[in-house]
């Protein structure tokens, strides 16, 4: 639990910003999640490759990488990936492919909650031998690997991406290869494109024609030239967020313009709502630029970007923009149902949000004063935690329980906050008299 702040001016009722010390910093996030999880599947599907020389260092990479080590020792265990939803949808398909594995998938007390028929129900369909240990239909999963038959398989595409992708991956390993067709509107394209993208570096063709996506069996070979982990759009989410809301000076070191990852959106969207990108600044790194606009208002479709939708929610709360947001269905089932969680803690801000159409989220702009210092909650889940301490830029002192969640993506994200002029304190602890402030200098 940490206690956040950045020194602010303010009255009785309206905080103003930009902040009293102008918020200067440049930072280097960590790597792409979502492309080491796909490079460490791919690497490990192709036959004599090398570990891979750098890979986001985060507790859900952690997980995998420790997963598919171990397979050198045994192929007889228990394999407990935590919260970590990534891996165990990867590692599900990766496993039923493997042949001579006989493995036990299992997870924590959430993972247990989050469904995984639809993956396993695909993969059963293509030969795997697959049964469930505890609850019908969510993990812990009994996986016996074999050569899978593959062949042609129709997916409703309205479920996470990860699925989609999982199967995608061990395609190649199936003796009739895949030809996957999606039914309805697809869910997080981008995400698809991008495990195409990296299958293609590894010299596995596809094609992905209206919405069926064809794969023939091949061979994964090894690049002469890798494609290097991008820095991670999703992370750069939390920068955006606090360049709107401090019309400060934020710099990024390794976001990439042309970059495979989905959530590349993420300028696109907030540049809607008053941040402007600048791609090459005077040092060379990525600036942005607070644009705002006073009669914004917001009407955005996550379909293909859902990770996004915690940080410019409370982006557009903070602002006072009103929105009207389409294509969350998948956020009930991440590490905690996403919506549920934002409607409950913007609530200590005095924000009534509307979640009564199914997979949307919508605000009028009002609020009510509040009277209480905010301690939020973030159920489990990263995203939540990062998102909401930029609200310590409006409200200093807010409070932020279980804040080392934030280990599951970005490890150095309070040390990244604190770099740039946020007080971050235990919330125990004693914020220092400006006396012994004078003192340490």
């Amino acid at each position: 639990m940490v206690s956040v702040r950045h020194k602010i001016q303010t009255d009785n009722e309206h905080p103003h910003i930009p902040p009293e010390e102008f918020l200067e910093t440049r930072i280097s996030l960590p790597l792409s999640k979502s492309m080491s999880a796909r490079a460490l599947i791919i690497n490990a599907l192709t036959s004599g490759s090398s570990p891979l020389p750098k890979v986001a260092e985060c507790d859900d990479t952690d997980t995998m990488v420790s997963a598919l080590r171990d397979d050198s020792e045994s192929l007889h265990r228990t394999v407990n990936v935590g919260a970590a939803g990534t891996t165990m949808r990867f590692l599900t398909a990766y496993y039923a492919c493997r042949p001579g594995c006989d493995i036990t998938l299992d997870g924590s007390e959430r993972m247990r909650q989050r469904p995984i028929s639809v993956l396993v129900d695909a993969l059963r369909t293509l030969g795997a031998d697959i049964k469930y240990i505890g609850e019908e239909g969510y993990p812990p999963l009994r996986i016996r690997g074999k050569k899978l038959k593959g062949g042609e398989l129709s997916l409703v595409s309205s479920v996470s991406s990860q699925y989609i992708s999982a199967l995608l991956m061990t395609a190649p390993a199936m003796a009739d290869g895949l030809k996957l067709t999606l039914l309805g509107e697809i869910t997080s394209r981008p995400y698809i494109l991008m495990t195409l993208r990296m299958m293609r570096d590894h010299g596995v063709e596809s094609e992905f024609y209206l919405n069926t996506i064809t794969i023939p069996p091949s061979t994964y070979r090894a690049p002469s030239s890798p494609r290097e982990i991008e820095g991670d759009w999703s992370a750069a989410a939390a920068w955006y967020e606090i360049e709107a809301l401090s019309a400060g000076a934020v710099t990024i070191d390794n976001l990439v313009n042309d970059s495979c990852q989905g959530d590349r959106c993420l300028a696109d969207i907030y540049s809607k709502i008053g941040v402007d990108t600048d791609w090459v600044g005077e040092d060379g790194g990525t600036d942005l630029l607070a644009n705002p606009d006073a009669d914004a208002r917001a009407n955005i479709d996550f379909s293909d970007c859902p990770d996004l939708a915690q940080y410019v929610t409370v982006t557009c709360v903070m602002l006072g923009i009103p929105f009207n947001f389409t294509g969350l269905h998948t956020l009930a089932i991440k590490e905690t149902d996403r919506v549920a969680a934002l409607k409950n803690e913007l609530t200590k801000l005095g924000i009534m949000l509307d979640d009564s159409i199914p997979g949307t989220l919508r605000w009028d702009g009002r609020r009510v004063r509040i009277t209480e210092m905010p301690v939020f909650d973030t159920y489990n889940d990263h995203r939540m935690a990062m998102s909401l301490a930029p609200i310590a830029l409006y409200i200093p002192g807010i409070i932020i329980r279980d804040a080392e969640v934030v280990t599951k993506s970005y490890p150095g994200f309070w040390q990244d906050l604190s770099s740039a002029g946020f007080s971050i304190l235990e919330a125990n602890e004693e914020e220092p008299s400006d006396s012994e402030k004078e003192g340490d200098k």
